[in-house]
């Protein structure tokens, strides 16, 4: 599902990434840890074709069986759309749509139709067990209640990859672990594969693997 080989990464004169190899499967639930400034959102970034890997040295990204290096610019927004879900710290809504217009946004992105979209936001909402905060605005929604929102928008297109930053670093203990409950649970419904980014040690010890970075390099496998 997921292939990263040789990830190089650097800003400026600093080497962010020093040659990142990465194997997941189909439905893995992997988490990724270590220390801050070690590369972790910087390799997340690069996963969900946000930035690009150096092109000085040899190297290879393969995503849900894709070549991602070959891709445009446009296919490359294109693949991301369809293919991968985005899950951040701050949930990012926009506070001036409901929480039913939030989750549909990237679908309208990928052009589907009015009524296709709604009534797939309305079967995630029911699944997050939100069906009840259709129509009310971020502000009006608790810390938790948002996230879910921001889950089920990454959800809408089906992507066959789901990237999380942090997801539940801005929640509180019980919110974060229904949370981590529900990545398990969505797994096992849709059949996603997870990578997670988290200094939450009871979610990585959750996963099905466990990688700690660090200095820009996998040290650990577990």
């Amino acid at each position: 599902m997921i292939i990263a080989e040789n990830i190089h990464k650097r800003y400026g004169n600093v080497e962010v990434l020093k040659g990142v190899n990465l194997h997941i499967k189909k439905g893995e639930i992997i988490a990724i840890v270590g220390p801050s400034g070690a590369g972790k959102t910087t390799l997340l970034q690069i996963l969900g074709t946000l930035d690009k890997a150096e092109q000085t040295v040899p190297s290879r990204m393969e995503l849900n069986k894709t070549s991602v290096s070959e891709l445009t610019d446009q296919e490359i927004s294109r693949f991301r759309n369809q293919n991968i879900g985005f899950i951040f710290q701050f949930h990012q809504l926009l506070p001036e749509f409901s929480a039913i217009e939030n989750i549909c946004i990237p679908a309208y992105i990928a052009k589907k139709g009015k009524a296709e979209t709604e009534k797939k936001a309305r079967e995630l909402l029911t699944f997050l067990g939100l069906s009840h905060r259709e129509h009310h605005k971020p502000n009006e929604l608790s810390g938790g209640e948002q996230q879910r929102v921001a889950i089920a928008r990454a959800l809408i297109n089906n992507p066959a990859i789901i990237l999380a930053d942090e997801p539940s670093g801005n929640l509180d203990s019980n919110a974060a672990n229904n949370l981590h409950e529900l990545f398990f649970k969505l797994r096992d419904t849709y059949g996603q594969t997870f990578v997670l980014v988290t200094h939450n040690e009871q979610l990585a010890n959750m996963a099905d693997r466990k990688l700690t970075m660090k200095d820009g390099v996998i040290v650990s496998k577990i």
